[in-house]
């Protein structure tokens, strides 16, 4: 898990550079497209921070002796609920920011447009277009053995720039071919356009992060895993002569949350603890999943009240 905060560290200077180069070329260009994808990347450099921070407690919290005992004793379930909290704030600023800017862009619009220095704003584009996605390229490779929700989640915003940009640089290029023809009176419109129409194309991808995320924060049961738990606890009822099962699960973040109570019998023959323990096991292994990102109840009794 420590290519996590590697890669995460390295995007993290990456986006400062972006953000840096945005903020500097629209202001000196004039280009509020070009400033307020200076001020996106910004935006996304805070919550790569938060991210790091919280993928390092949560590494942390998954190996013995990892943490601190008084941090230990206060979050002994762990830290894996941060997870979709970050994700949720995430998408929320984003998409407040893309919602101000397509606001910006229609009054702009209406106003008749913004007159910019479309050629120090094409080299920007240019320049950021091959960083997001020489970046995009090296997350998606890397995070194949990671399965990182917040390498995935970078690697979302990596792309969202490379497209954003991009559409500017193709703006910026009509912006110059209009210069000096009869329908010169249209580059002013060029920058506000681009703006609104980057915004409302992406504005479905932080909708989409903050469904999911929201989701595992509401503890909302994921379809995938109680189906996979039901079908291993239908097998064991049916092996294991017990009358029923109840099963209980959430996803929050890149952790599972499982309980399971198995309905026994009062006629079931007594076993040694040992071999309760031993189907225990067998079950958490059929089940499956990183044991280390997993927490796992599994209880048996005869009373189907106690279950749930």
């Amino acid at each position: 898990m420590s290519s996590e905060a590697v890669i995460l560290k390295r995007s993290l200077v990456a986006i400062l550079l972006v953000s840096v180069l945005g903020i500097g070329f629209g202001i000196y260009s004039g280009s509020f497209a070009i400033l307020f994808d200076g001020v996106f990347s910004l935006v996304d450099a805070a919550m790569t921070v938060l991210s790091l921070f919280v993928a390092r407690l949560i590494t942390r919290s998954t190996t013995e002796k990892g943490l601190p005992e008084h941090l230990h004793r206060r979050f002994n379930m762990g830290f894996w609920h941060l997870e979709p909290m970050v994700l949720t704030l995430n998408a929320t600023i984003l998409l407040a920011v893309m919602i101000y800017a397509i606001f910006s862009a229609a009054m702009s619009l209406f106003s008749g447009g913004r007159t910019i220095e479309f050629g120090p704003a094409m080299i920007y584009a240019v320049v950021v277009v091959m960083i997001s996605v020489a970046m995009a390229w090296h997350e998606h490779r890397a995070n194949r053995k990671i399965g990182s929700d917040f390498v995935k989640m970078d690697v979302h915003g990596w792309i969202l720039a490379s497209g954003v940009t991009a559409a500017l640089l193709i703006a910026f290029a009509i912006g110059i071919k209009l210069d000096g023809t009869a329908y010169a009176w249209l580059a002013p419109y060029v920058d506000p356009a681009v703006l609104l129409l980057v915004c409302l194309v992406l504005l479905p991808v932080p909708i989409a992060t903050l469904r999911r995320a929201v989701a595992e924060v509401l503890l909302m049961t994921p379809d995938d895993l109680l189906a996979r738990v039901e079908q291993v606890a239908s097998g064991i009822v049916t092996e294991e002569g017990f009358t029923g099962y109840r099963a209980y699960v959430a996803r929050v973040g890149r952790g599972t949350q499982i309980e399971l109570y198995f309905i026994a019998p009062l006629s079931l023959a007594p076993r040694r603890l040992e071999e309760w323990d031993a189907l225990r096991d067998r079950v958490g292994a059929l089940i499956g999943g990183d044991p280390r990102h997993r927490w796992l109840t599994i209880a048996f009794t005869t009373d189907p009240k106690r279950a749930g």
